[in-house]
């Protein structure tokens, strides 16, 4: 306590000493995060803000020990960080929500001596629980299908393997996927062919007095298409 109050004080040595001996419980900190997107370092410097922080702001007045204070400053400094260089975009009001979510989860669980439900955070801040879920998993990392959850030698299970539907497999979805974008690179005429013969079911002459050309240029057109599809695809 004395040295934190030389930091606070504006000690430039108290400020440092103290900062490198509290790196650990950044480092403890840190390590639940580990796998994420960001680098590690990345993650540290940031928790390294959160210390400084809590250093700054933490009252020597109260009879509460340091890392108590610390921990969910440097916590919610990571989180922000992560949060905010996210590959989605999330709204202020939802990001807003989410913290506050994240806090209560805190003091529940630490006050208590289980892990918090989104009912119980959801009743202490007043809020829907639908809200409240809606808010924790805007700010969750995005997931790739091609992500492992177990692996065994040569067996590998996906995240895809695990919410595939029999009906819609992963090899026909990736040809639609395909398709599309074939679709979008042929001109607009050829293009506009194929979805009248394809996905509406019109016949040749039907479509030949849609778009008000012959059906012998439709017939050539459409080879043309299917042919220069086929390229696009393999």
């Amino acid at each position: 306590m004395a040295l934190l109050k030389k930091a606070q004080s504006g000690d430039k040595k108290a400020h440092e000493a103290f900062v490198t001996a509290n790196l650990r419980l950044v480092l403890s900190i840190v390590q639940r995060f580990y796998g994420r997107k960001q680098s590690a370092d990345d993650i540290f410097q940031v928790g390294c803000v959160g210390l400084i922080k809590a250093m700054k702001n933490f009252n020597t007045a109260y009879d509460l020990r340091f890392s108590t204070y610390a921990v969910p400053m440097i916590v919610g400094e990571i989180r922000r960080f992560l949060r905010d260089s996210s590959a989605l975009r999330v709204s202020r009001s939802l990001r807003d929500t989410a913290y506050k979510a994240l806090q209560v989860r805190h003091d529940l669980e630490t006050t208590g001596d289980k892990e918090a439900t989104n009912e119980e955070i959801a009743a202490c801040m007043a809020l829907p629980v639908r809200e409240v879920t809606y808010a924790l998993d805007a700010i969750s990392d995005p997931v790739s299908l091609y992500d492992p959850v177990y692996h065994d030698g040569d067996e590998t299970v996906m995240v895809m393997d695990q919410i595939a539907d029999d009906k819609y497999d992963a090899d026909r979805w990736t040809r639609s996927v395909a398709v599309s974008e074939a679709l979008d690179k042929l001109p607009d005429r050829e293009r506009r062919i194929l979805m009248l013969r394809f996905y509406e079911g019109k016949t040749q002459m039907e479509v030949s007095e849609e778009i008000g050309i012959s059906q012998a240029q439709v017939s050539r057109l459409e080879k043309s298409a299917i042919k220069e599809l086929n390229k696009l695809i393999s």
